[in-house]
């Protein structure tokens, strides 16, 4: 009774597994579990034994058809994720085409850009900005929240170079553990080169001075943040490949990096938004511009420009060395 009590559940087994597997699926006709797989009444011992097998077939159905519908739920989910992502990506490119189609055709003499944006840059630059550089102007003035994008996109694509490329200290694979020695020991740090050391004592402060001379007359000569930004990051650049990263780290470190951009995108977002909605609509934003041609004037300009130059510095300097080594 008892082999055939065992032969008649393994032939229950194997037909509920055919039911993962899809090949049947009784829940689908509206049968309940223990309906499923007619029982027969010569293989319990009692009616107390036939209730408890009954509900043990119930409970384990019960289970694995929720697992079922699970991945069936999953499986849908990935199908309209996928349908979705087409449709977003179709409406978009119909969107911009549409646009493009839109657009005046380029060189028409009555485009807006040739003869209202070019004159008013040119004939009130410096008036409503107080920049004797009209680029600056345009630049950190009327295109201020362009500039302010174009930062923020240097600042994440050095966070997503920082999240592929970084080497973690605390990690446990072997191989990155054995780069990390590496470059502590002597495979990433230069190799005791005096020339390059002492031309790098006399050259780094030149251009860390150059640089901040380009981004503080950026809105009085040519130059700017970006400009002047991408000398200092060559000058961090150049002392990190004379001294190596034992003497950079003592000065520059992740968390003081991380310090600077966030600040600086801070300060560049609060303050150019207050200067927007109080200057809008020919209303006063109480900033004065100074002096046309001193060091201090043209409101916000200087400020922003210093805030540009920190990002341009720091997103180099660490796309350089997450890229040589993978840590800063």
């Amino acid at each position: 009774m008892s082999r055939k009590k065992d032969n008649y559940e393994t032939s229950r087994w194997r037909k509920f597994k055919s039911w993962v597997d899809g090949e049947t699926d009784p829940l689908d006709h509206g049968m309940e579990a223990h309906e499923a797989i007619p029982p027969r009444e010569d293989i319990y011992d009692s009616p107390a034994h036939e209730k408890a097998v009954k509900e043990e077939l119930s409970r384990i159905y019960g289970e694995d058809r929720k697992a079922v519908l699970r991945a069936r739920g999953i499986r849908y989910f990935q199908r309209f994720y996928k349908v979705m992502s087409v449709v977003l990506c179709l409406g978009i490119i119909m969107v911009l085409l549409w646009t493009v189609a839109s657009l005046p055709i380029t060189g028409n003499a009555s485009n807006p850009d040739n003869n209202e944006v070019a004159a008013r840059y040119i004939e009130k630059g410096l008036q409503e900005t107080g920049a004797v550089n009209i680029v600056t102007g345009m630049i950190l003035d009327y295109r201020a929240f362009d500039t302010f994008g174009e930062s923020c996109v240097l600042f994440i694509g050095s966070c997503c170079v920082l999240v592929l490329l970084r080497l973690d200290g605390d990690s446990k694979n072997e191989s990155i553990r054995k780069m990390i020695a590496e470059s502590d020991d002597r495979h990433f740090e230069p190799k005791n080169d005096i020339i390059l050391q002492k031309c790098a004592c006399v050259l780094v402060p030149i251009i860390m001075i150059f640089g901040v001379y380009i981004v503080l007359n950026g809105h009085l000569s040519p130059g700017g943040g970006f400009s002047g930004g991408a000398v200092l990051g060559s000058g961090l650049i150049l002392y990190l490949n004379a001294f190596g990263y034992g003497k950079m780290g003592k000065m520059f470190t992740e968390k003081l990096y991380k310090r600077i951009t966030l600040c600086a995108l801070t300060f560049y977002c609060l303050a150019k938004s207050y200067s927007f909605f109080t200057g809008a609509n020919h209303l006063e934003s109480k900033i004065p511009l100074g002096t046309p041609g001193a060091i201090l004037s043209s409101g916000l300009i200087l400020p922003l420009n210093i805030c540009v130059g920190l990002v341009v510095a720091c997103t180099m300097y660490a796309f350089y060395t997450l890229f040589r080594k993978g840590g800063m």
